[in-house]
């Protein structure tokens, strides 16, 4: 029996296995990084919008806290995300999934391209991070 070449094909099933390996060590790694980064942007644009307070109601109550313009939550992450970089669809995703004057939240959503998977799957995936600022008294 002849042995040529059987080492051939081990080494070939090895790479095979280690480029698979290392393409999902890769994107898995960028898949955190890409989270981490939607939820950063969530953060800074819940305290964006949570900047906007409404300065007719605080100059007719002064001592109570000061309230959030939740209606312009909306339209301050869109201007925040943009000034932060973003566009295309990730600009439209970014958006204020609930507030009132004591608190805003925001959901921000980052497409990305898998660097190695890509190989294999061809196709963006989506993260979403989300965030809520609140008013603080005292």
């Amino acid at each position: 029996m002849d042995d040529r070449g059987s080492g051939a094909a081990a080494v070939i099933i090895f790479a095979v296995l280690f480029l698979t390996l290392a393409a999902f060590v890769v994107d898995g790694g960028l898949s955190i990084s890409q989270r981490e980064r939607a939820a950063d942007i969530a953060e800074q644009a819940a305290r964006y919008a949570a900047q906007d307070l409404d300065e007719e109601a605080l100059r007719e109550n002064s001592d109570e806290a000061a309230p959030i313009n939740y209606q312009n939550c909306g339209a301050r992450v869109q201007a925040f995300v943009r000034e932060e970089g973003l566009s295309g669809n990730d600009v439209g995703a970014a958006r204020c999934l609930d507030g009132s004057p004591e608190f805003v939240e925001v959901e921000v959503q980052l497409t990305y391209q898998p660097v190695l998977t890509g190989l294999f799957y061809n196709g963006s995936l989506t993260v979403r991070g989300q965030a809520r600022a609140e008013v603080r008294t005292g």
